[in-house]
């Protein structure tokens, strides 16, 4: 088969290697001399050796995509910011067991490449990582025709952090009493928006919105939030015995993960002012209270666990509210989330 052949097969073979050349950049931008070979290698080389300075290093890894986000970011054009999702997303899920990142592989998938598009993208992964210190060790583009429709795009990701063993975040040590504090998140970030799609259709999101103050699809495509900077801030000051990503699952869902046997968690869905997004979102499809807080983050996107004596500390320490939402309690059946 000539590569003409293969080019009207729906495999553009130049456009793949036009959006590394776009990319390249923004890629080698994220490397510090850890990075022994990045982009363009088969495999990524990452030097072990900065791990000798700790004393029982632990590696942690993780990894998810943005979901159908790509269709409402995609929509209106908003390509940078799904590659900060995937990043920051990642970047949260290693966070709530103490881990900092080290470096980031990534994945794009379309039906035919565009390599503005990609390197809009990987510009993203590039910016978030770099925000970070971590590294865009490489990654993958992928052109798929018959697997994705027209106009659509997966996109994905893997991290790989590090966690001294002995400063593993593990929930282990949550008891009664402890107090649940909320950092507010930045919008729906990577989920629910399978519902709000079949509640919004394409053509309401470029409409201004009073409510939100601009137009809904903005709203909607607002970035992922990465909680590192908040979590180093807490560190120093505060003895964190779990924290929880409220991704898929949200409250009701994404709690129970971190806590030990025996105990529950009660969150008082007033402690905090949810944005106007969420309240439009649920005035417009009538979801209830419970349904919501499964769904979506409804304005917290991380929740940290700290006994009483610490809530004060951690509050002084952040630039930004953060509310006592909930407090631990002893459990014994039924829901190990209790929304008041």
């Amino acid at each position: 088969m000539s590569e003409n052949a293969y080019a009207r097969s729906g495999v553009n073979i130049d456009a793949g290697n036009r959006a590394v050349e776009l990319m390249s950049a923004a890629v080698r931008s994220t490397y510090g001399p850890e990075v022994l070979l990045g982009i363009g290698a088969f495999g990524g080389l990452f030097d072990a050796g900065v791990l000798q300075a700790m004393a029982h290093p632990v590696l942690v890894a993780s990894t998810d995509g943005v979901g159908t986000k790509t269709v409402v970011s995609g929509a209106i054009g908003h390509y940078d910011s799904l590659g900060r999702d995937i990043v920051n997303h990642c970047i949260n899920d290693i966070l709530v067991q103490g881990a900092e990142p080290l470096f980031f592989l990534d994945y794009v998938a379309a039906p035919r490449l565009n390599p503005e598009v990609i390197a809009e993208v990987v510009g993203g992964v590039s910016a978030a990582c770099r925000e970070a210190g971590c590294a865009l060790l490489g990654g993958e583009t992928a052109e798929m025709p018959g697997v994705y429709a027209p106009g659509q795009m997966d996109i994905a990701g893997t991290i790989i952090g590090v966690v001294e063993r002995d400063a593993i975040i593990d929930g282990s040590r949550i008891a009664p009493g402890d107090r649940l504090i909320g950092l507010r998140s930045h919008g729906l970030h990577t989920n629910g928006f399978s519902l709000v799609r079949s509640l919004f259709g394409p053509e309401t999101y470029g409409q201004h919105a009073d409510l939100l103050g601009r137009s809904l699809g903005e709203a909607l495509a607002e970035p992922h939030r990465s909680y590192l900077p908040l979590v180093r801030a807490i560190r120093p000051v505060a003895d964190i015995k779990g924290l929880a990503h409220l991704t898929g699952g949200a409250f009701l869902d994404n709690i129970p993960r971190i806590l030990p046997k025996g105990v529950g968690a009660v969150v008082d869905t007033g402690a905090w002012q949810v944005p106007p997004l969420f309240r439009l979102i649920q005035e417009t499809g009538a979801i209830g209270r419970d349904e919501m807080h499964r769904v979506f983050n409804m304005g917290i996107g991380m929740v940290v666990i700290v006994a009483p004596g610490d809530v004060a500390a951690v509050q002084a320490a952040l630039d930004e509210p953060a509310p006592v939402i909930g407090e631990i309690v002893a459990h014994t059946e039924g829901a190990r989330v209790r929304l008041v």
